[in-house]
């Protein structure tokens, strides 16, 4: 019998070929955007449809979906402690002074801070949050991507 050295499991298909290596091995979840509304983001002028996002049964999913701005809607310079990943799909965004459009990517490592938003033309970005390699802290899903009142922006935390 042969234990799997990262997993601690037995490997029941070596090679992993004809079935997952182990059963500590997942298969693949599927999601499709048409199928979900879309919901608040804290900020005004901004909706979500997070595909994937962290549950109390498992905090280390990332929220990955889309993130809708409409024009002139914006977000203020902010932290975080995940580590996170944008890919501009449509629209024009300034951030720091720089104008970004479709096929910009960003990195944002962990921790991180974001500069001011500012949304020049309605557009898109796909994100994808994850727990932070070197912090151990994970995005936040609940009260941000999908908030039922947006509270005012003063009243927003920039640390989180």
């Amino acid at each position: 019998m042969k234990i799997d050295k990262i997993t601690g499991k037995k490997i029941i298909n070596p090679g992993g070929r004809d079935g997952p290596l182990t059963e500590a091995h997942q298969e693949m979840r599927v999601a499709h955007r048409d199928d979900l509304e879309w919901e608040n983001l804290r900020y005004e002028g901004q909706f979500t449809k997070m595909m994937f996002h962290p549950t109390s049964e498992d905090r280390t999913i990332p929220n990955a979906g889309v993130v809708r701005y409409e024009k002139g809607s914006t977000h203020p310079l902010h932290s975080h402690y995940f580590a996170q990943i944008w890919y501009f799909l449509s629209g024009t965004f300034r951030i720091n002074g720089a104008e970004y459009s479709a096929g910009t990517m960003i990195f944002h490592p962990d921790p991180h801070f974001e500069y001011k938003l500012e949304t020049i033309e309605a557009g898109e970005i796909l994100y994808v949050q994850y727990v932070g390699p070197t912090t151990g802290e994970g995005p936040i899903y609940d009260g941000r991507f999908n908030v039922k009142k947006r509270r005012p922006l003063e009243e927003e935390s920039a640390e989180i």
